[in-house]
């Protein structure tokens, strides 16, 4: 799959995690319309699904994990930085088929489309520092 594919995945998991995270309705309804309300041609299907229902399930697990690295709670997040994080720290521990450069690279490419003025740095300041546990055998 193209870069921008997965690209477009990243940005619609985002899109549907925020409003996952306000409406508190079920991850496959989001999905459903998300599906509907945009053209999904261009889109890498099974990395937006699976980063969309893996933030989901794991949401809990995954704030534990990006915690230590906030500076405050992750209940103390912007709703968007939030998902953005959420969704970056899945694909640290998880996807391993994705360069951590990448990662930190499409999560302030996400905060500074989505985010509030100056997110996009913090975004890129506590995935840097998260990278090094996280990733810490691809660093070296």
């Amino acid at each position: 799959m193209k870069p921008a594919a997965r690209r477009k995945a990243r940005e619609l998991a985002v899109q549907g995690l925020y409003g996952w995270q306000m409406s508190g309705n079920p991850i496959e309804q989001i999905e459903l319309t998300i599906a509907t309300t945009n053209n999904m041609s261009k889109v890498d299907m099974e990395y937006f699904q699976a980063l969309l229902k893996g933030v989901a399930k794991r949401s809990d697990e995954l704030d534990a994990t990006i915690k230590p690295y906030l500076g405050r709670l992750p209940e103390e997040l912007d709703p968007v930085e939030k998902a953005i994080l959420r969704l970056a720290t899945l694909e640290l521990v998880e996807r391993f088929d994705t360069p951590f450069k990448v990662v930190i690279n499409e999560s302030i490419e996400l905060a500074k489309t989505f985010g509030a003025e100056e997110s996009h740095k913090f975004v890129n300041g506590v995935l840097d520092k998260a990278v090094k546990t996280l990733r810490k055998d691809e660093r070296s």
